[in-house]
């Protein structure tokens, strides 16, 4: 007896060992970063019992299915994509000198800089959903949802009453959320608003059998599309929190934006590609490009994500930080850039740049938090400033770069969002917009106090490793 459970054992350890050799071979060929290739390998190699499992988990940056699926869209909806070719030229703009460096960003979005844009900052989540509230108490035939997290909480009950209300009027609703950020959105939510004629769906990270173990892809987009008129994208997600409610945070700093014109209708084609892959169908929407009554900025519509054959969200952030000749100013509450980020960083700060970043001084992830604790010291001393937020939790993703572009989006300075998130981000060039972003960041900076890399110095021990521990995990985190 004891020989048949010796002979199991020694063949379930040759299987794990097998397993992690083939798994390991996978990772040689798919995984992005040399470093990170190396890292599984040794790790799947010496010990597959728990590397494993842990790679099938997080170890994979392609989001298998989406690809195909969103082809498969644009063939279904081939006419969609000929109507909106066709209005190219009445909205995609040249654009001047100083914005030539932000060009290449048009072959990343495979979407052109258009024009006749109107943006309007919405600071904090009062604002912010005054502002949706308002559109979609005004929208007349559609409204799209969709959002990273929607709690059942005071601000979620709200959104979920008005949608029901435009349902119950007879306007199409539509309301994707990721199931990964609402893993705690209650069944009877879903079931209140359905029941209304609401059409609810979950992005579905895991459709698909390749797809069935990772948690890693989350659609992190937040966006409201009223009418195919108006838009609105962010930070914002749909909680308490982000109304400034939260105990633990108290006031909660983020940046939403309200926008008119052909950016419109490039946002809302981002909504429709993600719907197309959670259900399969198309809804009925109105795709006409219509100039904003009142304004002329130009924007870029700038979808990131996991299926992209380029890492398009890392690409946008190392284009902003070389184009930068005087200032670099770049908010994000996660700070873990990748090689290429750092060096960019690097590169400005040898130029003479004013490079900041502003962060928040009270963490929600300790550790994203303390793997940015690992920066100060290599950027500081070539001239890069970090500031901490003091009121409150900052949640902003913002970027400004000289007086040439400034972006509000989705996405965040970390590997998460430069290879793992569905992100979306609207890069600005109009002067006026831009200075609203610099107004607004630098009422922001008064608020803060500068990190320094005495901050991680003067630490003890434990925190010194847990800094160093959590930037090796860094590509995961």
């Amino acid at each position: 007896m004891e020989t048949h459970y010796e002979q199991l054992i020694i063949v379930l350890i040759l299987c794990a060992h097998s397993v992690g050799i083939l798994s390991a071979l996978r990772a040689l060929y798919t995984t992005r970063s040399s470093q990170g290739a190396i890292a599984w390998i040794m790790s799947m190699i010496t010990f597959p019992y728990i590397a494993v499992p842990l790679y099938w988990v997080f170890g994979r940056n392609r989001f298998y299915g989406y690809v195909k699926a969103r082809r498969a869209g644009d063939e279904e909806i081939h006419e969609l994509a000929a109507s909106l070719e066709q209005y190219r030229p009445d909205f995609a703009c040249a654009l001047e000198e100083k914005h030539v460096p932000f060009e290449v960003l048009e072959n990343l979005a495979k979407l052109p800089f258009t024009t006749n844009n109107d943006a309007t900052l919405l600071i904090n989540g009062t604002a912010t959903f005054d502002a949706i509230f308002e559109a979609m108490e005004k929208a007349e035939d559609y409204i799209l949802v969709q959002f990273f997290i929607i709690r059942d909480d005071i601000i979620g009950r709200e959104l979920k009453t008005r949608l029901v209300q435009k349902a119950g009027q007879g306007v199409r609703v539509y309301l994707l959320y990721d199931e990964i950020g609402c893993h705690n959105l209650p069944q009877a939510y879903e079931d209140e608003l359905r029941q209304a004629g609401v059409e609810v769906r979950s992005f579905d990270t895991t459709k698909g059998w390749r797809n069935r173990l990772q948690i890693n892809f989350r659609n992190h987009r937040k966006i409201v599309v009223a009418d195919g008129k108006v838009a609105f994208l962010g930070g914002h997600n749909v909680g308490d929190e982000y109304m400034g409610r939260s105990k633990r945070f108290g006031m909660w700093r983020d940046t939403h934006a309200r926008f008119e014109g052909p950016s419109v209708t490039l946002i809302q084609l981002s909504f429709v590609e993600d719907w197309y892959w959670s259900t399969r169908t198309l809804p009925e929407l109105d795709w006409k490009v219509r100039p904003a009554p009142n304004g002329n900025m130009k924007f870029l519509t700038l979808p990131t994500g996991p299926a992209d054959t380029l890492e398009s969200c890392n690409l946008l952030f190392v284009t902003a930080i070389n184009a930068a000749k005087k200032r670099l100013w770049i908010v994000s509450p996660y700070f873990v850039p990748g090689e290429e980020v750092l060096t960019a960083l690097q590169l400005a700060a040898l130029r003479g740049v004013d490079v900041r970043v502003m962060l928040p001084m009270k963490p929600d992830h300790k550790l994203v938090y303390l793997a940015s604790f690992s920066y100060l010291a290599e950027l500081q001393i070539l001239g890069v400033k970090f500031f901490r937020f003091q009121p409150g939790f900052l949640h902003q993703k913002v970027m400004l770069v000289d007086d040439a572009m400034a972006s509000v989006g989705t996405a965040n300075c970390d590997n998460r969002s430069f290879r793992l998130n569905f992100e979306i981000t609207m890069v600005g060039l109009d002067a006026r917009f831009i200075a609203d972003v610099e107004t607004m960041l630098e009422r922001d900076f008064t608020q803060c106090v500068e990190a320094t890399a005495e901050d991680y110095d003067n630490r003890w021990f434990g925190f010194k490793t847990g800094v160093k521990l959590a930037r090796l995990l860094s590509p995961i985190l």
